[in-house]
């Protein structure tokens, strides 16, 4: 399923997929302090965010992954990206940041709710995968918000390295 033309609406939200148009905001906005209690690194440069996008966009075109920006439904500002990655499999994965100064606002769960709700209409999986640093609680809100629940724990390094602690959440499909 090729994501390319995917764009899910929200009360406040426009999911649409990745492209080189958000290329400047998420160089600036994808700071060391978003990336805390995640995996991925900070670019040091903008071609770093170039090839995400690229490799992004290649990926939404298999159909691999949706990898979206998340835009103000009113105003199309950049609020940040999210994702559900892996969807050609039984159990894909969530993901989401959001900008320092959009905090506060519960984007990410909006966010992600939508992808949530995105893949309970368009995709057959078992469940869903929400991995998150234990000691981000903002974040680990959003899985036990949709019913999740912690699976397993697991230490990681992360490419900045930094050891995390992972939570990884299992969320299932709605009832149909």
């Amino acid at each position: 399923m090729n994501t390319t033309g995917i764009a899910i609406e929200t009360e406040n939200l426009v999911l649409c997929a990745i492209s080189r148009d958000y290329a400047e905001e998420i160089f600036k906005e994808f700071t060391s302090e978003i990336t805390t209690y995640m995996y991925p690194k900070p670019p040091e440069k903008i071609e770093e965010t170039n090839e995400f996008i690229d490799v992004s966009m290649k990926e939404n075109g298999m159909g691999v992954n949706f990898q979206g920006v998340v835009l103000h439904r009113l105003t199309k500002e950049f609020l940040g990206n999210a994702g559900i990655h892996n969807i050609h499999t039984k159990t894909p994965e969530l993901g989401v940041w959001i900008k320092k100064s959009a905090h506060g606002n519960a984007f990410g769960k909006e966010a992600v709710t939508a992808l949530k709700e995105w893949a309970d209409t368009h995709l057959d999986y078992e469940y869903l995968l929400y991995p998150v640093g234990d000691a981000n609680v903002p974040s680990r809100r959003i899985p036990e918000s949709l019913g999740g629940k912690i699976f397993r724990e697991y230490d990681e390094m992360n490419m900045s390295g930094r050891k995390l602690r992972i939570l990884e959440y299992r969320i299932y499909p709605a009832e149909q």
